[in-house]
């Protein structure tokens, strides 16, 4: 069974750009990482058992793991360790990133419970400073924010590329000159601001600091007592320091500051996502009898709006039901050094959480383990499918010793170069040449074209932190063509002083 996470069109993305390199071939799928092993349930040994293989095997640094069944916690569990070299455990805070989304949409509808906010009503109603260079900014409603179908868009307004704001109200007073992308309720279009405006509006309607809202009114309830949404990557253990992969290996980095109020801002531990799981499997009743939500509420944050058509986006869940597989209502979050998921398969009441501290593309660990923990659930053998990039970062390696090659041999040919195309009109020699700029343009152009790919806009250091090996790549490819090109100018020139002009008669002696 294939799990629909927002990250499944960008691996097929991904693989198209490695295709468009020349090295599609071997990026095909691989053999299975792990033998068959006998039919297991999902238990604590076999959850231990699966995770600690794929560990071994994907030299995954540390990650937590949560698994619920209807009121009840089946395992909670860390394993590894992390960038400060500290033991995982079950009680281990980690940033969940977007996960956070759903608890600010949980957040948003205890508001609508109330009685003091609308679904269908403009967000402006209640929060007048949320305004935007675009009249049609006015009919956003609160809905079309939570389903991510305001119009508003990374195309229109690049949040990570630009200053990251302190605040919440920082954070929607910084849009007010930008324009959206489409027109309210017609696209569906992933960006964080949606979340941000989200947030402030609860701080508004509440009239409390969104971090003690979503305290009160969701944290201790479930007794998620060591859980808290922080406003910058800043406030969240060791500064959100996480590792990336790169050529079979992990590196630890720190992360540059990002702003994260309510897009992905929570941290919490194992032990308290297990409880989040079994509110939400259990109709908004947490695992001791108490209601947090109506029922009725929690099953319109799992589903997805009608229109526009083929959106899979709830309210900070998004939904799959691929041909006649059971329901998956999941949401993954990325850090550019943390991985995670929530998963909740409604058909047996199974919830399944999952963080990693390696980062976005470069790991994928969260998604690999939660699949095989779904495969364990139905009665499946789980085998490890380890991250793509394990396999693509050692192809790009070998373009990257390629175009060192080819460098060097351009560079000790240059003259050689220089005396074939001496006579040739410049209308002939140029032309060849164009082909030695596109490593070069190909660099400048990286970040926009991996933001496109992604469909998330982003920069050329947060890409490096993305996938390292590209980087490295491009680079070198870049820095090898470049320096033939000036190789063969410069001996050009001197060949140009050594020789008699075209119109003297040495010159036409010349064979």
């Amino acid at each position: 069974m294939k799990m629909f996470t927002d990250r499944t069109g960008a691996r097929h993305r991904l693989a198209a750009l490695v295709a468009a390199l020349g090295i599609a071939a071997a990026l095909s799928a691989a053999a299975p990482a792990s033998a068959a092993k006998p039919a297991a349930t999902l238990d604590p040994l076999a959850i231990d058992r699966y995770v600690r293989d794929y560990m071994e095997q994907t030299d995954l640094p540390g990650a937590v793991v949560a698994v619920t069944k209807g009121d009840r916690v089946v395992h909670t569990a860390g394993y590894g360790h992390a960038a400060s070299g500290q033991a995982m455990t079950a009680q281990t805070r980690m940033p969940v990133a977007s996960l956070s989304k759903s608890m600010t949409a949980l957040a948003v509808m205890r508001l609508v419970e109330a009685g003091k906010v609308d679904l269908d009503r403009p967000v402006h109603r209640y929060l007048p400073e949320f305004t935007m260079a675009d009249q049609r900014a006015k009919k956003i409603t609160v809905r079309q924010l939570l389903t991510q179908t305001s119009g508003m868009a990374d195309s229109a307004y690049p949040d990570l590329t630009r200053a990251q704001p302190h605040t919440l109200k920082e954070a929607v007073a910084a849009m007010r000159e930008a324009r959206l992308a489409a027109a309210p309720g017609t696209e569906n279009n992933y960006h964080n601001p949606n979340y941000f405006v989200a947030a402030r509006l609860v701080e508004v309607v509440s009239g409390q600091p969104f971090a003690d809202y979503l305290s009160a009114e969701i944290f201790q309830p479930l007794r998620m007592s060591h859980t808290a949404s922080v406003d910058t990557t800043d406030g969240m253990p060791d500064r959100a320091r996480g590792y990336v992969r790169l050529y079979g290996t992990v590196l630890s980095r720190p992360h540059p500051r990002w702003f994260t109020a309510g897009g992905h801002g929570v941290v919490t531990t194992a032990d308290d996502l297990s409880q989040w799981l079994i509110a939400q499997n259990n109709q908004g009743v947490s695992a001791d009898g108490r209601r947090i939500a109506a029922a009725r509420t929690i099953d319109l944050t799992h589903t997805p709006p009608k229109t526009p058509r083929d959106s899979h986006y709830a309210m900070g869940w998004s939904e799959s039901t691929q041909d006649d597989e059971p329901r998956v209502i999941q949401h993954t979050g990325q850090l550019l050094t943390h991985n995670s998921i929530a998963t909740l398969l409604p058909d047996s009441g199974i919830g399944i959480a999952v963080v990693t501290n390696t980062g976005m593309i470069s790991g994928d660990d969260a998604p690999q383990i939660s699949q095989g923990l779904v495969d364990l659930a139905r009665g499946e053998n789980p085998e490890v499918a380890k991250p793509f990039s394990m396999t693509a970062d050692w192809v790009l390696g070998a373009l990257t010793l390629l175009a060192t090659g080819l460098g060097v041999r351009g560079v000790l040919h240059a003259r050689r170069w220089a005396r074939r195309t001496a006579r040739q009109p410049w209308w002939r020699v140029t032309p060849r040449m164009l082909p030695y700029t596109f490593p070069l343009l190909l660099l400048t152009q990286l970040a926009p074209l991996f933001g496109l790919l992604m469909n998330r806009s982003g920069t050329l250091a947060q890409v490096t932190y993305a996938w390292p090996a590209l980087v490295i790549c491009t680079v070198v490819t870049a820095l090898a063509s470049t320096t033939v090109i000036a190789a063969r100018g410069l001996a050009a020139f001197r060949l140009s002083r050594r020789l008699p002009p075209p119109s003297s008669p040495a010159a036409r002696a010349r064979p």
